[in-house]
């Protein structure tokens, strides 16, 4: 833990909490190769159906980093839901940053529109889970009468 800089109200681990089970009810899909292409399947029906897109199709290695990304985020999940501290928020908004840059550069390059519903709430749980960071390290003013 970083001394002296936690964000330790019960709101904030409640967030940290709320953003763990939004990613274990995401991600659990990915987790193996059966759930995979069943999610697969139905992902791809519904961008279709929207027109935002097509999802390019399975093939083993893209199964493997989808398993791989899922199996992770399904255990960094469950590690937040069942001991969520300050510094897991910390870390957990660091790797949403990460994660909304890479789908930010996928979109980029053309990938399927449905991936702006994902985007959106990684930035929106990387802003609450790394604000109240950034805050409780900037210098704090002096009450008044004592400056």
């Amino acid at each position: 833990m970083i001394p002296g800089f936690a964000p330790s109200r019960p709101a904030y681990l409640r967030a940290v909490r709320a953003s763990a089970w939004y990613d274990l009810v995401v991600t659990a899909g990915f987790a193996t190769p059966w759930t995979y292409a069943l999610l697969h399947g139905a992902l791809s029906s519904l961008s279709g159906a929207f027109g935002l897109g097509t999802l390019p199709a399975l093939d083993p290695m893209q199964t493997l980093y989808a398993n791989l990304m899922g199996s992770v985020v399904v255990v960094w999940a469950l590690l937040r839901i069942v001991r969520p501290i300050p510094v897991h928020g910390l870390f957990d908004g660091a790797a949403r940053t990460l994660f909304a840059a890479w789908q930010a550069y996928a979109l980029a390059q053309g990938a399927t529109r449905l991936l702006w519903l994902f985007l959106i709430v990684e930035v929106a749980f990387g802003v609450v889970q790394l604000v109240p960071w950034w805050r409780s390290r900037r210098p704090q003013p002096l009450p008044a009468g004592l400056s």
